[in-house]
């Protein structure tokens, strides 16, 4: 069952945060935006899974479904609730994943990757980086833009940028169990900005919100993954904290 899992957690990952274009993500409510993407994410599964199971077209089908319901729920609430409704609309999907894999347990199992007992978790790092960093990327977008006034300015896509490179950071230092060097990384940040920030309080509480979110996000999903990673076939990768 975790091996099915995490084939469809990469899957989604995938559907949803690397191969979703600005365009999809902003015009759910056009019928061909969403056929394309519940076609990506159907597409995505049965590569992931090495599978052409059935029980994939009903994951498909949810995902629209979770989808539409999230659609639906952006127009009725305000929009100071982007964060709650893309996490709720996360966890749901998180739960039909989890659903699939007890439902149809040997799905890894019997598909084509089958007899590689290290692909899964190969994936669950692949997804795992995924979401520490661009699924993060978007959350932490979502959080900020109330505040976007405050935005320093800087080069095109930099802070982007800089908050994927620093969620990748935190990421392979929890997973190579240096996580006691997330506090220099931190301190790092705090001496780069000090100069930019200056006296502006609003510029400072925006840089230090979207921080302290931007460094959790990305050790609660690498804290997920190494989690994710106990259960499964370890790939033989040294520990680079020894």
């Amino acid at each position: 069952m975790i091996e099915t899992f995490s084939a469809l957690l990469l899957a989604h990952a995938l559907a949803d945060f690397v191969l979703q274009t600005r365009w999809i993500a902003t015009h759910k409510a056009n019928p061909l935006a969403m056929l394309i993407h519940t076609g990506t994410v159907l597409v995505a599964a049965v590569l992931a899974t090495g599978s052409a199971h059935p029980i994939l077209i009903g994951l498909a089908a949810v995902h629209m479904a979770i989808d539409l319901c999230k659609l639906l729920a952006s127009r009725a609430l305000p929009n100071r609730h982007g964060l709650a409704l893309f996490l709720t609309d996360q966890a749901l999907h998180l739960a039909s994943l989890i659903v699939i894999a007890q439902m149809a347990p040997d799905l890894w199992s019997s598909g084509f990757y089958g007899a590689l007992a290290y692909v899964p978790a190969l994936m669950t790092l692949v997804s795992g980086l995924i979401i520490a960093t661009r699924a993060g990327g978007f959350a932490i977008g979502i959080l900020m833009e109330p505040w976007s006034d405050a935005s320093p300015h800087g080069l095109p896509n930099g802070g982007r940028a800089i908050g994927h490179l620093e969620r990748g950071l935190i990421f392979l230092l929890i997973l190579s169990d240096l996580a006691a060097g997330i506090g220099f990384l931190i301190a790092a940040k705090s001496v780069l900005r000090f100069g930019s920030v200056g006296d502006d309080r609003a510029l400072s509480e925006y840089v230090i919100i979207g921080t302290l979110a931007s460094f959790g996000w990305a050790i609660v999903t690498s804290t997920g993954t190494v989690a994710l990673l106990s259960f499964l076939t370890p790939l033989g990768i040294p520990d680079l904290s020894h």
